[in-house]
């Protein structure tokens, strides 16, 4: 890896960046104009991982990248270039970099499924002796893997995650990041991560100071997004059309639009299959994106009936053999429609299946496949042509958005097969109203945009609540370390002057301090336990606020929980569709305090904790079921903080209701180990509905509700490693005289598992003590006074906030004589 170490590193100002690529001219040792034009081989350049790479030479785009990428001073790279013309192995280049010297490496994709795809990919890497590491929400950390990884890869979200815990043991692997490769920089300008994925970076640059690569597709204001991370002039890339490995032609098509929004979607899909034809009969292969996973499905039924009845040569039905390899799909309707030569793909497909319909698309096999935008964003599946149906899509909490520019751009960008086609064609199908405004797309790009004002009070709080900020002057610091500062200063108009920035921050900082996120002491900034709620739990600081409020109720019941959630400003933008009004209606009956998205909300989340949600809104469930279950999950810690035990206990269970969908009398179920929806069902059915009866049932009772006998052995273990509350009331007396006063202790003891429990003594009703404690065995006077009532009766309850077990409570009556 010496070719280019002695490569001296340029100075950090820079000219602007037009189409073409501007780096200042290498040495002339570097590469050779031939090179350049042909492309270096992998081993000339990086002998010891030539096996990490699935080609022998480096294209054209490629080589020219590579001084920046092996030479210098390790300075900070953008590179933006078209759809698949490379940019993934210069992404490798740089890990490989970092691994020669020792380094970690962190790759930074913007989706869940594409780290996936790397860990796969990457199995080329651990043949060579390098760990590759996948550190996601939806799977378990292992902190020991993550510390000796040579590559993780992460989301921006859970990035962001682990660099807000990074002083905790569990994630102080991610300050040893040597390289950070940020994939699709331009997810910059999406509406609801943008603004993530730009804290995260210079969060992380101020943690460790790793070398940054940005990687994005074409990008006009590639000079700005340079700025921000400090990549000198000759380590700036522009790479324009003429390094796209196939030419393209996009346009917008418009259609006739109706009244009848199901209507419409099959004028756009004639409208498509109009434009794919005359490439299907020349061979050719259609690449067509619509809005949802259902509507990939619709689409690709509706034109296997189309393609027939138009004769177009489609289908395999007489190919044996594929016939054979078609049947080791697991999905039936995509096992039907293969063999018309139609496939579908979308995230909810089995990984397995997936593949194969990957691998037939390539092969020709599949001649017209729908997808949803993800696969745009993931794996390098180009044809001939690509038809964009939908430009609007349904979003659970958004309602009806426009495809964001650059996803558009990004499929778009998948017309053309290198080495199959001498063009791609790509079009837009779009209403009359529209077709301008994508035209100009098309023609002229769209700049990358901040998007840390729309949220810029939750993220000043959450660098405050971390320390990175804690004075004043740290504020300005911490904001001229974003890209806003950084397109504020490049186009003021759009955004504000650096006097008006001054000001937007101090006021954010003003409402921060009023709302009781902050506190200041002249200078100094410091978090409350409500701004570091806020910022764990990544809250809109509007619901922080009303959950805040809520904990000053003096009651709360099931129905305030849930109205809580349903009218968080999470929610705000959800709206309920005409037919779902009917079956919202059915669930609620009549709430017309609240607006028809809360309405929407509150009836999924009702229904849902009774396992019962009507078909009209499964569609939307998911989505908003995740979302609540962790706006719950946020309640009740801020519950457990401002409030008590008893009502952080109440909204834990209420969130374990909605995950499990279960009644509330068998709800405790779910807190052991093992037990979910289905088992917690069956148990209940036999007529356990508690941890206690499954302890007492035994694995007989547990195989009579139809459990095997390995399984119901582990669960009645599980279950006696719950608490188990006992309580000894030792010498308290059965009697005691009118005013006489006396006080006794009373003894509470978990004869099972220990767990943190809030204790609460009533007489009559009336509170006479709490107290917290990690059960384990607390002791709790209690006072025996003899008032003006007849008899006296005692209470003790114990609740688990952590935990969806019903309050346990033990009386006992004191006569009065």
């Amino acid at each position: 890896m010496d070719r280019w170490s002695d490569c001296d590193p340029r100075p950090r100002h820079r000219a602007p960046v037009t189409e073409t690529h501007k780096p200042a001219e290498p040495p002339l040792s570097v590469v050779s104009q031939s090179e350049a034009e042909e492309g270096v081989a992998v081993a000339e350049v990086l002998p010891d991982y030539a096996g990490a790479f699935p080609f022998e030479r480096f294209n054209r785009m490629q080589t020219e990248a590579l001084p920046a990428l092996l030479g210098g001073e390790g300075d900070n790279v953008v590179v933006s270039a078209p759809t698949a013309s490379g940019k993934t192995a210069l992404a490798e280049v740089a890990i490989c970099r970092t691994l020669d010297a020792g380094g970690t490496a962190l790759f930074l994709a913007p989706l869940r499924a594409l780290t996936n795809e790397r860990e796969s990919e990457w199995e080329r890497f651990e043949d060579l002796g390098h760990s590759v590491y996948v550190v996601t929400g939806e799977r378990d950390l292992d902190p020991r893997r993550a510390e000796r990884a040579d590559i993780l890869v992460m989301t921006p979200e859970k990035a962001d995650s682990a660099t807000r815990k990074h002083d905790s043991p569990r994630y102080s692997f991610v300050t040893d990041v040597d390289c950070c490769v940020i994939d699709e920089v331009h997810l910059l300008d999406s509406e609801k991560r943008g603004s993530v994925l730009e804290v995260t970076v210079s969060r992380l640059r101020r943690l460790c100071e790793p070398r940054i690569v940005a990687l994005s597709a074409t990008m006009p204001n590639v000079s700005d997004v340079a700025d921000w991370l400090d990549a000198p002039e000759n380590c700036t890339f522009s790479f324009g059309e003429a390094y796209r490995p196939v030419p393209l032609h996009a346009d917008v098509r418009t259609y006739s639009h109706g009244e009848n929004a199901f209507a419409d979607k099959y004028r756009r899909l004639y409208r498509a299959l109009d434009l794919a034809e005359p490439h299907i009969r020349e061979e050719g292969q259609a690449l067509v994106f619509v809005s949802s996973r259902q509507d990939t499905v619709q689409a690709a039924k509706k034109a296997r009936d189309e393609l027939v009845e138009r004769d177009v040569p489609v289908g395999a039905r007489g190919d044996y053999d594929f016939h054979t390899d078609a049947s080791e799909l697991s999905n039936d309707t995509l096992r039907q429609s293969v063999l018309d030569g139609v496939g579908f793909h979308h995230a909810g497909l089995s990984k397995d299946d997936k593949s194969l319909v990957e691998g037939w698309f390539k092969e020709g096999e599949i001649q017209v496949l729908f997808s949803t935008s993800t696969l745009a964003w993931g794996v390098n599946l180009p044809a001939r042509c690509v038809v964009i149906r939908d430009t609007k899509l349904h979003d659970p909490l958004e309602g009806e958005v426009d495809m964001s520019p650059l996803d558009v751009l990004q499929m778009l960008g998948r017309a053309g097969r290198p080495g199959y086609d001498d063009q791609g064609y790509a079009w837009v199908v779009c209403d009359r109203s529209d077709a301008d405004r994508y035209r100009r797309l098309l023609t002229e790009g769209t700049d990358i945009e901040s998007r840390l004002a729309e949220d810029l009070d939750a993220h000043l709080n959450a660098e405050i609540a971390l320390g990175t900020v804690s004075d004043i002057e740290d504020v300005m610091d911490w904001l001229e370390t974003t890209f806003y500062y950084v397109r504020a200063r490049s186009v003021p108009d759009q955004y504000a002057s650096e006097s008006d920035l001054r000001d937007q921050v101090g006021e954010t900082l003003r409402s921060l301090v009023d709302r009781g996120f902050v506190e200041r002491d002249d200078l100094s900034l410091s978090t409350t336990p409500r701004g570091q709620l806020a910022s764990k739990f990544y809250l809109g600081l509007d619901t922080a606020h009303e959950f805040a409020r809520l904990c000053e109720r003096d009651s709360l019941d099931a129905d305030a929980v849930l109205r809580a959630v349903a009218t968080a400003a999470e929610f705000d933008s959800v709206s309920a569709r005409s037919d779902e009004e009917d079956a919202v209606a059915a669930v609620l009956g009549e709430t017309p305090e609240l607006d028809p998205g809360s309405r929407k909300v509150l009836a999924i989340l009702a229904s849902s904790m009774r396992g019962t949600t009507p078909t009209e809104l499964q569609s939307d469930a998911w989505v908003i079921r995740q979302n609540a279950q962790r706006l719950l999950a946020a309640l009740r810690a801020f519950l457990d903080r401002f409030a008590d035990a008893r009502a952080a206990n109440l909204a834990r269970r209420i969130e374990a209701r909605i995950e499990n969908g279960i009644s509330d009398d068998a709800v405790g179920l779910t807190a052991i180990d093992g037990v979910g929806s289905g088992r917690a069902g069956k148990l209940a059915a036999e007529g356990l509905t508690t941890p206690a009866d499954v302890r007492e049932g035994g694995v007989e009772r547990l195989q009579a509700a139809g459990l095997s006998a390995g399984v119901a052995d582990r669960i009645v273990e599980s279950a006696g490693e719950l608490p188990a509350v006992v309580v000894e009331w030792g010498d308290f007396p059965d009697a005691v005289a009118r005013g006489d006063n006396d006080m006794r202790e009373v003894t509470v003891r978990s004869v099972g598992g220990a767990a943190r429990a809030g204790i609460r003594v009533t007489v009559n009703g009336v509170e006479m003590t709490t107290k917290a404690s990690y059960l384990g065995e607390a002791t709790v006077p209690v006072g025996v006074f003899g008032g003006d009532a007849d008899e006296l009766e005692f209470a003790v309850e114990v609740v688990f906030p952590e935990l969806p077990l019903h309050p346990s409570v033990e009386t006992r009556t004191v006569r009065v004589t």
